[in-house]
């Protein structure tokens, strides 16, 4: 009789996390991520500068995944951050056009997370400048 092997809770956890992690590198799984990181900053969940974000607009699930699937952008940053090993620097990421507005279509893009971290620098020193 074969003996059964049986499952730590660590094991559990590692497989599970892994097989987690393979998700988030699909196309759903990363536009599902992108999308519920959007909602915590609406709603003001991410304490992390929240009163950037909360109380802005946010377009609907479905309305997001079927815009982002349709675009070019999302698919051409995908591949190339697949083609890179899942770089972090070149994962795609949500950038508002407007930061006045909220994540809503015709205020939304894809861009790299590294040019969307450049751009909110540089947004935060226009805000400085301005406030000398």
């Amino acid at each position: 009789m074969a003996s059964k092997k049986y499952l730590t809770k660590k094991d559990k956890l590692n497989s599970l996390s892994l097989n987690n992690s393979r998700y988030w590198k699909t196309p759903k799984g990363k536009l599902m991520l992108t999308y519920n990181n959007m909602s915590r900053r609406v709603k003001g969940v991410q304490k992390n500068k929240s009163y950037i974000y909360k109380g802005l607009e946010l377009l609907s699930r479905d309305v997001f995944y079927k815009w982002a699937l349709e675009s070019i952008g999302f698919e051409v940053l995908y591949n190339d951050w697949v083609n890179s090993n899942y770089n972090n620097k070149l994962s795609p990421s949500i950038d508002r056009i407007d930061s006045s507005k909220g994540y809503i279509i015709g205020n939304i893009r894809f861009v790299t997370h590294s040019e969307n971290s450049r751009l909110g620098a540089i947004s935060r020193w226009n805000n400085v400048k301005m406030d000398l």
